[in-house]
């Protein structure tokens, strides 16, 4: 039985389709698509690519996107990795000896990995939509060629590197600072190079053949090994100021683009309590994480429980210290690497071990466990107190913002995007794309967009299991996620905000499977989060006791957890996570979705 509890929107229930993403202009053009005939997948690749316009300032086409799906006809979970690896030249001997860097900045040119969103959209789209490239293509272009409402955050993040454009990123103020100067909220933008590039890359693609597959692949060889690479190439020989403070040129290159192409995987799936299935993508995410705060609370799931639509402060408290222990885990031992022990870390023998560990006290140690016997590696920084209360390496002044997800003071600065889509014939994704933000790197000013700088996540530590080096994959926090029951797909939800997504969506589960709450409701439900444990994002900070709530947990609820021990910070009723979810009920056929109501711009629509 769902708990009824007050929304800010009603559950959306259906039967043709579903789509949620954070902003409403990607929700619409994905439901145009399935208006149309077309599929998910196609749905999904058009929203994925009218978020690079209108949220420029969470993601972009220099970006990267994981995606976890099924398909209407195999129930199996697979992964799409567009995440994109180091370059040849991204080494730590580059980067320690020869630069003297003890972290990878996190602006500028040096955290830039291989672009990996463009070519992952069009191999969904390749092998499992409908569309042409052109079909889904034409809302993005619409948008960059014609414009669109600029959002309030886009301008306060614009506002705030607009010194930083000015006196050193000059092809970012041209493009970002119209007319001289931040625009307003509600302000058409209009980015018409960016429109350019993507028309001279159908015009390429449909020159090359006429089958719909024939042109996708056309259209990645152009974006890989042409016009697209030669210009990245070219822009990443130029140093530029990033957050050391010192101006750097990339180690990026054509060559590196042209080497790689985006694939799937099989999902990691772990079988939960009462038929539930998760599936997430593997070590080199933070995915597994969710996974283990799951396993961890099964230990304690007589002490969990929902009053009103509202947790208790037991249930807070539990999931918050489950948290630590997993992600003390992903410190030590997640990484791009075949050696990651997640048949041991995800063992109910180990979860067992491991809530031994939990008490009715805050922990204020990183305490990373040992799975089947083996010694945590944490990175030499971390061991030697680096980062704890915010602490920081002396690298120079920079303006730039290397954690653009949430501040030490808890508000959100967002540094992704999400959207989850099901259709009426049952094909499920969920996709997180990020990166290539406008504040990451200067604007390529023949392309119309920027570099992402994922590779600030790597550890120039060469013990480290998420160690910098070249055609690796930085152990990313993008982490979309699906869920089945009784092995029948059946729930696609996630959301943008860097290490918090697995706890933001830790909330949310229990809001639903524990509380009883719909998807519209659990995503509504008060969020929390901890920082106790290195931030993914340079300079890496982390507060051992400190955790942020939002003041709808209550009072009471906030003074217990205070009392036993947590630094509790209120960030206000409605400011943490942009969570959105759809579903699918196997027996009624009937589709379902939620999205977010906090920042006034995610939206679900279906029918």
């Amino acid at each position: 039985m769902v708990a009824q509890v007050f929304t800010t929107r009603p559950e959306l229930i259906g039967t043709h389709g579903m789509v949620a993403s954070t902003h409403w202009l990607a929700s619409a053009s994905g439901m145009a698509v399935l208006e149309d005939g077309g599929n998910a997948f196609d749905a999904a690749v058009a929203a994925g690519f009218v978020l690079q316009v209108v949220e420029p300032h969470l993601n972009g086409p220099g970006g990267e996107v994981p995606a976890v799906f099924t398909t209407a006809d195999d129930p199996r979970p697979r992964v799409l990795c567009g995440q994109g690896t180091a370059p040849a030249g991204a080494t730590i001997a580059h980067y320690r000896d020869e630069l003297g860097l003890d972290l990878v900045p996190g602006t500028g040119l040096l955290a830039t990995t291989i672009p990996g969103a463009w070519d992952a959209w069009l191999l969904l789209l390749r092998d499992h939509g409908t569309r042409t490239l052109r079909e889904v293509l034409r809302y993005a272009i619409g948008y960059a060629r014609d414009g669109f409402p600029v959002t309030l955050g886009m301008t306060n993040m614009i506002a705030l590197v607009e010194r930083l454009f000015r006196e050193h990123w000059g092809t970012s103020a041209t493009l970002w600072l119209p007319a001289g100067r931040v625009l307003a909220a509600g302000e058409r933008f209009r980015n018409p190079v960016l429109a350019d590039t993507w028309e001279r890359l159908l015009t390429e693609a449909e020159s090359s053949g006429s089958s719909r597959e024939a042109q996708i692949d056309a259209a990645r060889r152009a974006w890989a090994e042409g016009f697209v690479a030669e210009e990245i190439d070219r822009f990443c020989r130029v140093p530029v100021r990033d957050d050391s403070g010192r101006e750097h040129s990339g180690v990026l290159t054509g060559q590196d683009m042209a080497g790689w192409r985006a694939h799937y995987e099989d999902a990691l799936t772990v079988d939960l309590a009462d038929g539930w299935t998760l599936a997430k993508c593997g070590a080199w995410t933070q995915g597994p994480v969710l996974v283990q705060q799951l396993l961890l609370l099964e230990g304690f799931a007589d002490q969990l429980s929902y009053v009103d639509g509202l947790p208790t402060a037991e249930t807070v408290h539990l999931a918050v210290e489950c948290a630590k222990l997993a992600f003390a885990d992903r410190e030590a031992w997640y990484g791009d690497s075949p050696d990651v022990p997640l048949a041991d870390l995800l063992s109910r023998e180990y979860a067992a071990e491991r809530q031994n560990l939990v008490d009715d006290v805050a922990s204020t140690e990183l305490r990373p466990g040992a799975p089947g016997g083996r010694t945590p590696r944490l990175p030499s920084l971390l061991t030697q107190g680096h980062g704890v209360g915010g602490g920081e390496l002396p690298m120079g002044t920079a303006m730039g913002i290397g954690e653009p997800t949430v501040k030490s003071t808890g508000a959100t600065r967002g540094d992704t995007v999400h959207l989850d889509i099901v259709d009426r014939w049952g094909n499920l994704v969920s996709a997180t794309p990020s990166g290539g933000w406008l504040q990451s790197s200067p604007t390529i000013p023949a392309l119309g967009f920027c570099l992402g700088s994922r590779a600030q996540m790597f550890w120039l530590d060469a013990d480290s299991p998420n160690a910098l080096a070249p055609g690796k994959r930085p152990r990313t926090t993008l982490t979309p996620s699906l869920a089945l029951r009784d092995g029948v797909p059946t729930l696609a939800f996630g959301t943008p905000g860097g290490d918090q997504q697995d706890q933001w969506q830790l909330c949310f589960w229990l809001a639903h499977v524990v509380g009883g709450l719909d998807l519209q409701a659990s995503i509504d439900a008060p969020a929390w989060h901890s920082t106790a444990f290195p931030a993914s994002f340079y300079p890496r900070s982390w507060y051992p006791a400190q955790m942020w709530v939002e003041s709808r947990l209550g009072e009471a609820t906030i003074a217990e957890l205070r009392k036993r021990g947590h630094e509790v910070h209120d960030a206000g009723p409605w400011s943490l996570g942009r969570l959105s979810a759809v579903s699918r009920d196997p027996d009624s056929g009937l589709l379902r979705a939620g999205a977010n109501a906090r920042g006034m711009q995610g939206y679900a629509v279906g029918r």
